[in-house]
């Protein structure tokens, strides 16, 4: 820990902002205005819990960036990237088929692919890695991993033989498939914290198509859909596709999360894993104050999103939240170890999530407010 002497050290380790800003940026004008403050020293760990921003989390913490271009969930091309460090890389459906990429922002719950996603992990394995992380988080399309599976080889047929294009609308016209043999021969990994199972109540249809824009008819036929696809998948010869699609988590980014566990992936927690993969706990031993946060803290937060699992893995170091607003009352912040919860709301009347400048200036100002209270109380 500090002395008297030596300055405060502490460690920056939010997720995004959804919406507004990246974890990086969040990460660094919160910096800028702890060093404006002096007697702070402070170490950067942008975070991603396996969702978006799990790539450019990864580069910021030292992995490699690759970037290609990959057909988008909607087919039209997309600049994409992953993360390598020579052994690990890091793909991931948001900024390959997600639904920040859809144009004009139109929802295509029916129609939007997840290939663009199956093509960046087939680029991952020309990279000859040990293991792929499969970042699963904000899928534009419900289409079971169809899309996906297309780009690695498999076809699947109508009962004419004509090959499908992988998308929801077309899941209850498949009729067989013919799948490449050897599938993937490296360690897959799955990092997400959905259980949702892929059909049913609870499946990714009824969960999450409406927020791709699916009506009650559109979650009708997709769960239909899925469950024939499932159905069809299991006659050709993927015995363990119907107790797969059960699997808490298949029903994850629109049902990927199902083709990724057909091909033979492990499911991890999103937060933990990340958080070592990241090397959280080396990054925290050498520092005195931990700081997280993201866009909104409240129930879901203490349910073990990140911040959640920073703070359990913090030790006795005294931790901040920032985040865009909390509904997490002052007496819940034990439930985290927090003292102290800084939120924009805090510092406007505007809605700073529809504005990334603002946000930028409030989290420098609420920086810079953290490292003065810092600096009064010296070596800890």
């Amino acid at each position: 820990m500090s002395n008297a002497t030596a300055p405060m050290g502490v460690l920056i380790a939010p997720d995004k902002f959804k919406g507004s800003l990246t974890a990086g940026e969040v990460a660094d004008a919160l910096a800028t205005g702890l060093r404006s403050a002096g007697a702070v020293q402070c170490e950067l760990l942008p975070l991603a819990d396996g969702g978006d921003g799990s790539v450019d989390a990864a580069v910021a913490s030292g992995f490699a960036r690759h970037a290609l271009v990959v057909p988008g969930p909607t087919g039209q091309p997309v600049k994409a990237s992953i993360a390598f460090d020579g052994v690990t890389a890091v793909v991931e459906v948001a900024n390959t088929c997600g639904l920040g990429l859809l144009p004009d922002g139109r929802l295509l719950p029916l129609d939007a692919s997840s290939r663009g996603f199956g093509e960046s992990v087939l680029f991952a394995l020309s990279l000859r890695p040990a293991r792929i992380v499969l970042a699963l988080g904000g899928s534009a399309s419900t289409d079971g991993g169809m899309g996906m599976l297309t780009a690695l080889g498999f076809r699947f047929l109508d009962a004419s033989g004509h090959s499908l294009e992988g998308n929801g609308r077309n899941l209850g016209r498949v009729h067989s498939v013919d799948a490449p043999p050897g599938l993937i021969g490296v360690e897959l990994i799955v990092a997400s914290d959905v259980h949702n199972p892929l059909c049913g109540p609870d499946g990714a249809p009824a969960v999450f198509g409406p927020q791709k824009g699916a009506s009650l008819a559109d979650v009708a036929a997709l769960d239909a859909g899925l469950t024939h696809f499932v159905s069809v998948l299991t006659s050709g010869g993927f015995e363990n596709a119907a107790s797969l699609a059960e699997h808490p988590g298949a029903g994850s980014a629109g049902g990927i999360g199902f083709a990724c566990l057909l091909l033979g992936a492990s499911q991890v927690s999103g937060a933990d894993y990340f958080l070592d993969l990241l090397d959280f706990d080396t990054r925290k031993d050498g520092c005195d104050v931990v700081i997280t946060g993201e866009g909104s803290i409240d129930e879901q937060t203490l349910a073990g999103k990140l911040p959640a699992a920073v703070a359990r893995r913090s030790g006795t170091r005294p931790i901040i939240a920032v985040a865009g607003r909390s509904l997490l009352p002052r007496e819940r912040w034990p439930e985290m170890s927090l003292s102290r919860v800084y939120t924009l709301t805090d510092y406007t009347d505007l809605d700073s999530s529809k504005d990334p400048g603002l946000s930028v200036e409030l989290l420098r100002r609420i920086g810079r407010e953290i490292g003065e209270g810092l600096g009064r109380l010296g070596g800890m």
